[in-house]
């Protein structure tokens, strides 16, 4: 069986709830509190902005810096996995978990 680290489940969990949002934007800020009340991931925002970061660098979402915090959002790349068109390294597939 494949294990899954908590990074990849927290960078699939965020491009899901990018994807709910009707900007497909969210704060980092915000976005620690959804992994922490949803996922019971209780990270620093420096560590959901590294996870911002990888999903940047693997071309997932863009990222932007607003006074202290950054905001991620939601790319076609990261679409396309959300819909398993591509599996994005590093990512838990969406067939790892079921909704």
């Amino acid at each position: 069986m494949m294990r899954i680290s908590m990074e990849e489940e927290a960078r699939l969990a965020i491009l899901k709830e990018l994807a709910k949002e009707d900007n497909k934007a969210m704060s980092s800020a915000r976005m620690q509190g959804f992994l922490l009340t949803g996922f019971l991931i209780d990270k620093p925002r420096e560590w959901v902005e590294a996870q911002y970061q990888y999903l940047k660098d693997m071309g997932a979402v863009s990222v932007v810096s607003r006074d202290t915090v950054k905001i991620a959002r939601l790319e076609a790349r990261g679409q396309h996995h959300l819909t398993g068109l591509i599996n994005i390294p590093g990512v838990m597939p969406t067939s790892a978990r079921p909704e």
